[in-house]
């Protein structure tokens, strides 16, 4: 079958029964293991990886931050073995330039130096938003599941922005900055906010609903180009898939495992959805960045935004729901087991946010957090 020749209905139909493959993108924090304040050492710890982990790792927009990539991956084991991988050898390469690598949401103490990398590409954005092209790094976890077709992929963000707000909550690990517990468990979507171009997708009706929304975004100079559509959710510009870019970085590999399961299954549930004809909920958007920001401000302690009954409810209670909604795609997969495993052990021990505040009450300070966290990005 031609996947362009066909509606999103009928692609879907021909996909739902395969295996989608996962890929995960991390930025991480590079901290003086001393002062433990952002070092702009990026460049430099590229160069100090070694050739096989360099092609993983990506330019970012600060120098105080690197990336690494995962391969296309069929399951979670090799997830969990790509993102260990992945990290020693970035913690690696860090100390090689007397840095600390730390998996960590938003810069916690200060960020001295705050010019972006020297491309046209980011020098243009800093010229175009001016300041908040300069406020202090921030660190997310994207997760690509393969969707073949664009406007498929579409139809797929439409129907995942329901659950996008307790994956959030889930992933949150930013509750710090500028040495301070900012009252947020993540600090990272509050301070993302000042982009214009971020936030919940819209709900758009077909790839050229999309196209004429981003073609506007444009010419209002929201978005300096189509390259800036950064919502939670998207149609990736790059690969045939869709990315979900709601999440903080998370503090353990593990952690970012049982996110990968989850917004894997979500988007395979979305697929099955569309192909037998049920519809997305179409939910105003005052409501949407409501549940986002609860999700950012509690995390897991507390309530978050239902959706679909458009009430506050327990946050576990929402996080038992997207499991059972998600369940035949879990199974589908053999990530069951995985999930269930990984979201008692969050039960037990809370997401990044709780952990981090749990560290802090006991003594030590912020510095026995990042200390902690730092430990905690490479322990497989």
């Amino acid at each position: 079958m031609s996947l362009t020749a066909t509606s999103p209905a009928e692609i879907a139909a021909a996909v739902a029964q395969r295996p989608f493959t996962v890929g995960v993108e991390e930025e991480f924090l590079l901290l003086d293991p001393d002062s433990w304040v952002n070092m702009a050492v990026a460049d430099e710890a590229r160069e100090a990886l070694a050739s096989s982990a360099r092609e993983r790792s990506r330019v970012e927009f600060r120098r105080s931050m690197l990336e690494m990539v995962t391969p296309v991956c069929t399951d979670l084991p090799q997830v969990r073995r790509h993102l260990l991988e992945n990290r020693v050898a970035a913690a690696e390469s860090a100390a090689a330039v007397g840095a600390q690598l730390v998996a960590v949401a938003a810069t916690p103490i200060a960020e001295p130096d705050r010019t972006v990398v020297d491309t046209p590409r980011f020098h243009a954005i800093a010229r175009h938003y001016g300041p908040i092209a300069y406020d202090p790094a921030l660190c997310g976890c994207h997760i690509h599941v393969s969707v073949p077709d664009r406007a498929l992929a579409i139809q797929v963000c439409n129907a995942i922005r329901p659950w996008l707000p307790v994956l959030q909550a889930i992933t949150a690990n930013s509750p710090f900055h500028a040495g301070e517990d900012t009252g947020h468990a993540s600090w990272r979507s509050i301070a993302l906010e000042r982009w214009p171009s971020l936030g919940p997708s819209p709900y758009l009706e077909s790839i050229e609903d999309y196209e004429r929304t981003v073609n506007e975004l444009v010419a209002t100079g929201v978005m300096l180009d189509s390259s800036m559509v950064l919502w939670w959710a998207r149609p990736s510009s790059r690969y045939p898939t869709v990315e979900v870019r709601v999440g903080d970085v998370c503090p353990t590999a593990e952690d970012t495992v049982l996110v990968a399961g989850l917004v894997r299954a979500l988007v395979a549930n979305a697929v099955a959805d569309v192909a037998a004809g049920r519809p997305s909920p179409r939910l105003p958007d005052h409501l949407l960045r409501a549940a986002h920001w609860n999700a950012a401000h509690s995390g897991l302690e507390g309530t978050l935004t239902d959706l679909h009954r458009r009430a506050a409810r327990p946050a576990w209670q929402l996080v038992d729901e997207l499991v059972a909604t998600i369940g035949p795609a879990l199974d589908h997969h053999d990530d069951r087991e995985a999930v269930r495993v990984g979201l008692a052990r969050l039960r037990e021990q809370g997401n990044g946010a709780t952990r981090q505040r749990r560290v802090h009450a006991h003594g030590g300070g912020l510095l026995a957090v990042l200390r902690d966290l730092a430990a905690a990005t490479t322990n497989g």
